[in-house]
Parts: C-alpha cells; structure tokens; sequence
C-alpha cells in the first residue's frame, strides 16, 4: 500500500471516527451493560467487549445506509434520525475531537482545500465543526442529503472535488470505515484508512486503502515532504 503524492490535491475527511472521538463515546456508553458479565469476558474486560460490540454494530449501519439508499428512503430515514436526536438529551458529549486534529488541519489548510464527506446531517457536521473551532478549514460539507446518494456511493466525493475545483482522481479520502474506502475508490480517489475509530485494518486492507494510519493527525507528516 503506498499513496502517490504527486496525484493529490485535495483532501476528504469523514467526521465520526476521523475528527471526532466517535467510537469512544459509544464504548463509554455500552461498557456498563457488560461490566455484570465480565467473568464471562475473556481478562474480564468489559472495555474490550463493548469495543468489540461497537465495532460489529458499525458493519450492518453502514450496510443499512446505502440499502436505504438503493430503495430511496434515505431521505425518511435522514429526517427520522435527525428528529429523534433533537428529542433526546445526549448522555454523553456529543462533540470531542480527536487530540492533534485541528493543528492538523490548520497545517494541511495551506496547502491543500479540504472538503467533509459524512453520512450524518450536514446540520449536525456544522455544529461540529464549529464548536470544534475547525469549520474554517473547509471549503465545503457533504452530508448524508447532499446528493441522491451517500457513501458507499461515489456521489458525495464527486460533489466535493467540484466544489473544490479539482478532479475526484486528484482527491484523497480519510476515513475509518470501509464505506470511506469503498466510496472513495469508486470515486477513482486514492484512500487513507485511520484505525482511531471503528474500522480495522484487517477489513480497510481488503477494501484496498492505500495507507492505513494509527490515527488521523498522522497524516500531516505524510503529506508535509509533498505539500504542493
């Protein structure tokens, strides 16, 4: 796996897993529901099992994303999800961004126009992007209705390369998950695969990620030698 530098110019970032803290949250949230059972865990971690539960959970999400979207419902869906946030009150802080992301950013904004492609509603990625202090690194947020479809479509990529001035194929995307990867690489994208959120490397390599990272921040000093 191995990017070529020369191709890039611009970058795509997904949101949950790649600049927010995502998946924590949601481990922070199941561990409790397996602390009772830890003698049946394997350590008696029940950190471990709710970060295993999280994990599979993200598989048949994705899955059901881009069914929604090959029925036409993902609009219904998007608006019945968007509801359903507004009525409940969040246990858990919703926005954390992931240590080193903003100065990042702040770095790799010099030289390259970054764009948001996220399966959530471009509502909700505004809000955190700009408690985040990071919504003015970007030239553009793709959201779940954006286009007629969201990843694992190309749609959303393609939308943003134009909004950036730059063709797809000239455009990297970083994500967490194999929607990131699929999406990008129909695309003709070239990929980056970060392991700080739901995916593993086992199944971003099988999707074809031509880089995999520990975690996002890590992509600045890959880019930094080649920034054009």
């Amino acid at each position: 796996m191995a990017l070529d530098l020369a191709r890039i110019r611009a970058l795509c970032f997904d949101v949950d897993g790649t600049l927010n803290d995502t998946d924590d949250q949601f481990v922070e949230r199941f561990e409790p529901f397996f602390r009772p059972m830890r003698f049946l865990l394997p350590g008696q971690d029940s950190t471990h099992a709710a970060r295993r539960f999280v994990m599979w959970s993200e598989a048949p999400g994705n899955a059901l994303l881009g069914l929604s979207d090959t029925l036409g419902i993902d609009d219904e869906l998007a608006r019945l999800a968007g509801w359903l946030n507004r009525m409940r009150k969040p246990k858990l802080r919703q926005f954390r961004p992931i240590p080193g992301v903003k100065e990042m950013l702040a770095d790799l904004h010099k030289s390259y126009p970054l764009a948001v492609v996220s399966a959530r509603e471009v509502e909700n990625t505004l809000a955190f992007l700009k408690e985040s202090g990071i919504s003015q690194y970007f030239t553009c947020v793709a959201g779940a209705q954006t286009c007629d479809h969201t990843k694992p479509f190309p749609d959303p990529i393609f939308w943003a390369a134009k909004q950036m001035g730059v063709p797809p194929e000239a455009c990297l995307m970083i994500g967490d998950t194999t929607v990131d990867i699929r999406a990008g690489k129909k695309a003709g994208a070239q990929t980056v695969g970060v392991l700080c959120g739901f995916g593993e490397r086992a199944e971003l390599e099988r999707q074809g990620a031509d880089l995999i990272l520990e975690n996002t921040p890590q992509l600045a000093a890959v880019l930094q030698p080649h920034q054009p």
